[in-house]
């Protein structure tokens, strides 16, 4: 009406950088489920769910594993900002 130009940010930064580090490191589980559900005439086999949930947990626990004992011993840190 006036003649202003406003932009309106639709995706936060992080949360977006998140998805992409997600789809990522989860690309070659969720392509092999792709591939042996087609090979199996669309019913599920015992690879591509195992796979999925088995690589989810083993990066979950090693990558807080990592994060813990990357901090020294009487190293404390906070947390400064949580916008998400």
């Amino acid at each position: 009406p006036n003649g202003k130009h406003v932009t309106i940010k639709v995706w936060n930064d992080t949360v977006a950088n998140l998805t992409l580090m997600a789809l990522g490191s989860s690309a070659p589980e969720i392509l092999l489920s792709v591939i042996e559900l087609f090979g199996n005439s669309f019913y599920s086999g015992d690879l591509g769910p195992s796979t999925i949930v088995g690589s989810a947990a083993f990066n979950l626990f090693c990558i807080s594993a990592v994060c813990v004992s990357a901090i020294k011993d009487n190293e404390v840190r906070y947390i400064k900002d949580m916008n998400v």
